[in-house]
């Protein structure tokens, strides 16, 4: 997707005064503190309420006003309010709260033993370098907002518009049944109950911004055959594996994915697929072939593609495979699905957030790269609030504690690598809150 220069709005001599005011205010140390104490709270998704009095607790005494809403007696949000002087927009900083692990003993079949920095459910500091679960996704997120919102008070610059600070539970791209939680469940919770904003600023890593974010469609496939044993022959009459021929399935879906992402590919969203996990079985009955395999997996639905749609194509890719191996006997579900979100990429928020990003980078901002990663963005665009992703180079690079290798715990956070993020979320901000509405192409009032 071409992009359009960015819109040059300039900033006048006294919105310049104010964003090097603010700016000399923002502190790493203080980042860091603030990282390290809320990495040590373990906030597992649908488990976030310690975390959430953590955050209510700092935001007053940033000087915010604070609410928060229950999700449940161990899932709290939280959101923190500094109001201007009238006239302008609100803006929402946001961040979810929870962690995608939480690293119960059952869960080593997904994280493997954990034994690395960054996946503990506990912080280590060593320098400028903060580890634990979620110290950079979501953590590094919250204490940077934190950041800017805590130096723009500090400098007491004059704000016509209300800066908020949302942090939910549910967050992750993840359904904790016991806890009824996750899929974005606390985010709109949120905005159902009062933190609806004008415009909203998300943190998320990659250096670009981005202006839309996919969903995502979950499918199991179940692979059926008989329940077997294993002192019987492989001719064995009227037995069928589902294990081999699952294997079969795997390859043939494994094919699939790619040409699913070549043919949603618009935007800036290239929408992939992975292969989650098979699931059969019962590893103290070794002796008994399992009557069923279930093979289950996570599409990313691009913003222009309903759930639906993603249904329709997976339902024709399992008639294609039928007709050519119908010795397989399989059925499939769709099991849980979050339609994307975009934000006309003209918008206010998108052109602010892409001069703060081209005002610290001294560079124009071009075409980023394509996006898979799903997030509450998502969610509140889908809500109609125009929403701007931004972020910061990741993975982190030459970490002094050894660190997972893929995605791992997304907690390996290098501070001054959150910086200059923190200094173009603060440009948006001033850009955006020292303006009156009509500025902003926003109703009076």
């Amino acid at each position: 997707m071409e992009f359009n220069p960015t819109k040059k709005v300039p900033f006048s001599a006294r919105q310049a005064e104010w964003y090097e005011k603010a700016k000399a205010n923002l502190n790493p140390k203080r980042l860091q503190q603030l990282l390290l104490e809320l990495t040590n709270i373990h906030s597992p998704t649908g488990a976030t309420r310690d975390a959430a009095n953590y955050m209510q607790h700092r935001l007053e005494m940033v000087g915010m006003e604070t609410k928060t809403h229950d999700l449940s007696a161990i899932s709290r949000s939280v959101m923190g309010e500094y109001r201007g002087l009238g006239g302008g927009a609100s803006l929402l900083l946001y961040a979810p709260l929870d962690t995608h692990l939480d690293r119960t003993k059952e869960e080593e079949i997904l994280s493997g033993e954990g034994q690395e920095a960054d996946v503990q459910p506990y912080a280590q500091q060593v320098d400028d370098w903060v580890f634990g679960l979620g110290a950079s996704n979501p953590k590094g997120m919250i204490a940077t907002h934190t950041e800017v919102c805590t130096a723009l008070i500090e400098a007491r610059i004059p704000l016509k518009g209300n800066l908020l600070l949302g942090m939910a539970d549910g967050g992750m791209p993840v359904d904790i049944k016991e806890r009824h939680s996750g899929m974005s469940n606390g985010v709109l919770g949120l905005l159902n109950r009062g933190m609806y904003p004008d415009f909203a600023i998300i943190m998320k890593p990659w250096n670009w911004v981005y202006h839309e974010e996919p969903g995502m469609a979950w499918f199991k496939i179940r692979v059926r055959g008989t329940m077997g044993y294993a002192g019987i022959p492989h001719d064995a009459p009227g037995f069928r594996s589902s294990v081999v021929p699952a294997a079969t399935v795997i390859q043939e879906l494994q094919a699939w994915l790619p040409e699913y992402t070549r043919r949603n590919t618009s935007g800036v969203i290239a929408p992939h697929g992975w292969i989650a996990g098979v699931r059969g079985g019962q590893m103290e009955r070794p002796a008994f072939p399992s009557a069923v395999t279930d093979i289950f997996f996570d599409v990313r639905v691009n913003p222009r593609v309903s759930p639906a749609d993603v249904k329709a194509q997976f339902a024709a890719f399992i008639a294609d495979l039928k007709s050519r191996k119908p010795e397989i006997e399989l059925d499939w579900e769709m099991y849980g699905s979050v339609p994307g979100g975009t934000t006309d990429p003209d918008n206010w928020i998108i052109q602010s957030a892409k001069r703060g990003w081209e005002h610290v980078e001294g560079r124009p901002h071009g075409t980023p790269d394509y996006l898979a990663g799903q997030t509450d963005g998502a969610a509140l665009r889908r809500y109609g609030v125009p929403t701007a992703r931004i972020g910061w180079p990741w993975p982190a690079t030459g970490a002094p504690m050894p660190v997972a290798e893929g995605l791992g715990g997304m907690g390996a956070t290098y501070v001054p690598d959150l910086m200059p993020c923190a200094e173009k979320i603060l440009y948006a901000v001033i850009d955006t809150l020292t303006r009156g509405r009509s500025e902003l192409g926003l109703s009076a009032g």
